[in-house]
């Protein structure tokens, strides 16, 4: 018997990745640590798990840091309805950002390129992110009309902060809430970097990414309950989306036991506000075909 579908229809999946490591090695997969993604991820592979999970669209994320690898997802989503969008990667430290993010563009699916990230949680330098080159880059992303997907560790939040004030013409997307240490750990300044995060209007964020960040085994859905509760009061529904990680959840979490969680923990909001987080800041964000 198939299992009831949990998320409301029309579900936006803002936050999933797919690889084939023959064309795009991942080499910060540890086969000895991290067996459940040492393996290719298809659409097909996606499909499976979307659908049953009640996922209508989602928003591929690139998990290379090349514009190869951004320019074949560009065209998996021109061949697969299922992706709305693509977020790719860009070197936003060159001086030609504009001309990369132009080349992107004309690529085939180009017109899916719905936002950029950059690793920034491997940048060692604590100031990377008030670098004036790196500025200049994320502000070509948002002159492109794209979204600037913000990839940091907790304790690169009070910069992500700060540049989210300086350039409020670019749209900021927070992944993964900033990674807090989830499972017993003080959130205490985790919870205040992130509301200064989100107080300029300009910033939004995914739940997404959290199950891999409870510091112990197995996880229950209330070692994630304040995490949820903190970007509630922080951002507010309509600044939140919802995303699976999939398929780095899978080490800690099937898809549809964290979209379960999810809805739990969820509960108690309204119907327009987890239509909101499941679906409508997503389009609205990120402004895929479909919205």
């Amino acid at each position: 018997m198939a299992r009831p579908v949990s998320a409301p229809p029309g579900t936006v999946d803002a936050h999933h990745h797919l690889w084939v490591r023959a064309r795009h090695p991942q080499p910060w997969i540890d086969p000895a640590t991290m067996a459940a993604i040492d393996a290719d991820f298809t659409p097909a592979d996606l499909a499976r798990v979307t659908h049953p999970a009640g996922v209508t669209e989602t928003v591929l994320v690139q998990a290379n840091s090349t514009e190869t690898e951004t320019m074949d997802l560009l065209g998996v989503a021109a061949d697969h309805p299922l992706v709305r969008g693509v977020v790719g990667w860009l070197d936003v430290t060159t001086p030609d950002a504009a001309d990369r993010l132009a080349r992107l563009r004309a690529a085939r699916g180009g017109h899916l390129l719905v936002g950029i990230r950059y690793s920034v949680q491997d940048e060692p330098d604590p100031a990377f992110l008030d670098r004036a080159d790196v500025r200049r880059g994320i502000t070509a992303v948002g002159a492109a009309g794209l979204a600037f997907d913000l990839l940091v560790r907790q304790h690169q939040l009070g910069a992500a902060g700060r540049l989210a004030r300086d350039l409020p013409e670019v749209r900021f997307v927070l992944d993964h809430l900033g990674k807090p240490a989830l499972g017993g750990t003080d959130l205490g300044d985790w919870a205040r970097d992130l509301r200064a995060l989100a107080a300029p209007a300009n910033t939004t964020a995914k739940l997404s990414g959290l199950v891999t960040e409870v510091q112990r085994s197995p996880w229950t859905p209330q070692d994630l309950r304040p995490a949820v509760e903190h970007a509630l009061d922080a951002f507010g529904p309509d600044r939140l989306m919802f995303g699976s990680d999939w398929p780095v959840c899978l080490l800690t979490s099937g898809y549809d036991r964290w979209v379960d969680t999810l809805v739990e923990l969820l509960d108690p909001l309204g119907d327009d506000e987890r239509a909101a987080i499941w679906r409508h800041t997503a389009r609205r964000v990120y402004r895929p075909e479909s919205s």
